[in-house]
């Protein structure tokens, strides 16, 4: 499946957060990473993400897309992922 994953969060956890979500997404913008990922692998995405946020004060959305069938992408302006490999 291709997840979108956005989030706000406390500048206390901002690096531990973006350093969780460099592991299983490519990094798109300052807060945003998508990519292709299996239901294990979100599963560990999110549990981590749970440990490491508060509920209280930060805010993680993940989008989830079954198929990109009907889907378009256009970036306007600059665009360069980050792809990082394990």
């Amino acid at each position: 499946m291709f997840v979108i994953v956005t989030y706000d969060v406390n500048v206390k956890r901002n690096n531990k957060v973006l350093k969780i979500c460099r592991k299983y997404l490519i990094h798109v913008q300052k807060s945003v990473f998508e990519g292709n990922i299996t239901e294990a692998k979100l599963r560990k995405l999110k549990s981590e993400l749970k440990r490491t946020t508060k509920t209280d004060e930060d805010s993680v959305i993940i989008y989830r897309f079954d198929s990109l069938k009907y889907s378009s992408k256009e970036v306007l302006g600059e665009y360069s992922p980050e792809e990082h490999f394990l």
